[in-house]
């Protein structure tokens, strides 16, 4: 199989506007709530989220292209612009058919469905957007990436609620490996922090109800009550490793092992058990043919919900045995809330981070220890330490499991 390497990374977060700017945010331990601001959330169930911060379109776009955009294809476009100049290959030097996208978003745009569906309630039929479905649909976040950026090859977007990011890298690496590309722009992108998301979510009692943006997102906290909504996007460039090296690109990490299985259990929660998500996990290392022993480190779902949080704590207790009481589990969550088809993209960067770093960032707002989550969450404040390889896990409505194995390196 083919090696498939990281030369690029981009991001939109509560945090910042760049991949720098996030990962000072969670190397510092800061996080991005605050009072929702996108509309009166005054009689909601839940009032805080992380919300993206100075974020103008057409810094990124012309004003056309960003007119015919909703905020999470704007976000995805960023990213990607972040992304690909990092990377640094030149497109009129690929044969663009070899060089493609793999996209995906939870929900899409709930903007323009809130906003159309309005206008034809008020306004009738014939007075509803033309554009309404191309802006609506969530594999617009792939399809308007391709555009501006002219990848003319595979171009997909994998809907798996909050594993989509994971999944659309996932089977990124997986194209790269089996010859289908040579170069994948792959992640999330989301923003959904609308009437309709907030309402919908909080009915599912899935949202916190605090107003304490300091304690609002706790992953695997005996206190916890919910996710913080976020939004924003991820987007990485992977890369066949000779086709990197033969072009002189600065290489961040490899990916070596993916891993994907579903709960076959409830369409909200995970399994009781953890079955799916260990499984999952053990595809990712075994398919790296390194013993449990070497992954010394986990960036996990970490939701801040009950159910998630204990039972991912167990999953991680079933695969790993004693030696889970020796590794390092945070919550990017914690600082950033849930970016639902985002968060694995976002959580991926952050891992490849922390490796180039020898850094290990803190699971923020920790207070009250779990007796059922007993791990070490890396509380208190960041851990520096060597990370030869990172695990990261993405857990999604319907029992969609996704976890992806990274590795500092080495030629």
């Amino acid at each position: 199989m083919r090696r498939v390497v990281v030369t690029g990374m981009g991001a939109i977060t509560p945090l910042g506007l760049n991949v720098d700017e996030f990962w000072n945010g969670i190397k510092e331990g800061k996080h991005g709530f605050g009072e929702i601001t996108k509309f009166d959330a005054s009689e909601y169930k839940a009032h805080l989220a992380g919300e993206v911060k100075g974020f103008v379109g057409k810094g990124y776009m012309d004003v056309k292209a960003a007119k015919r955009m909703e905020l999470f294809c704007q976000y995805a476009v960023a990213a990607a612009k972040e992304a690909i100049e990092q990377s640094g290959y030149a497109l009129e030097e690929e044969d663009p058919y070899r060089v493609g996208c793999s996209i995906g978003s939870g929900i899409g745009s709930l903007q323009t469905i809130e906003r159309e569906h309005k206008k034809l309630l008020e306004k009738g039929p014939n007075r509803v957007n033309p554009l309404m479905v191309p802006m609506m649909i969530s594999n617009m976040a792939a399809g308007n990436v391709s555009i501006q950026f002219g990848l003319k090859g595979k171009s997909t977007n994998v809907v798996t609620a909050c594993a989509s990011g994971t999944h659309c890298i996932g089977e990124a690496y997986r194209t790269i490996q089996c010859g289908d590309a040579d170069i994948m722009v792959a992640g999330g992108a989301e923003s959904c922090i609308t009437p309709v998301g907030v309402s919908g979510f909080a009915a599912l009692t899935a949202l916190s109800k605090s107003t304490d943006p300091d304690r609002c997102s706790i992953p695997f906290d005996k206190e916890r009550d919910g996710f913080v909504m976020g939004e924003g996007a991820g987007i990485v460039v992977l890369e066949e490793l000779e086709h990197a090296k033969k072009r002189g690109a600065k290489i961040l990490a490899e990916v070596v092992g993916y891993g994907a299985t579903s709960d076959a259990y409830h369409i909200t929660s995970p399994a009781e058990d953890g079955e799916g998500a260990a499984r999952a996990m053990k595809n990712a290392v075994d398919e790296a043919e390194v013993s449990l022993e070497d992954v010394t480190y986990i960036n996990a779902h970490g939701t801040s919900t009950h159910h998630n949080d204990l039972f991912e704590t167990r999953a991680i207790k079933k695969l790993f045995g004693e030696h889970a009481y020796k590794m390092k589990v945070n919550s990017t969550k914690s600082m950033i809330g849930h970016l639902l088809g985002a968060a694995g993209a976002v959580e991926f960067i952050a891992c490849v981070k922390e490796m180039e770093n020898n850094f290990v960032h803190v699971t923020a707002g920790y207070q009250m220890s779990d007796e059922e989550c007993d791990l070490d969450y890396v509380t208190g404040s960041g851990v520096e330490m060597e990370i030869p390889y990172a695990l990261t896990n993405s857990l999604g409505f319907g029992g969609h499991n996704a976890s992806l194995l990274i590795k500092k390196y080495e030629d």
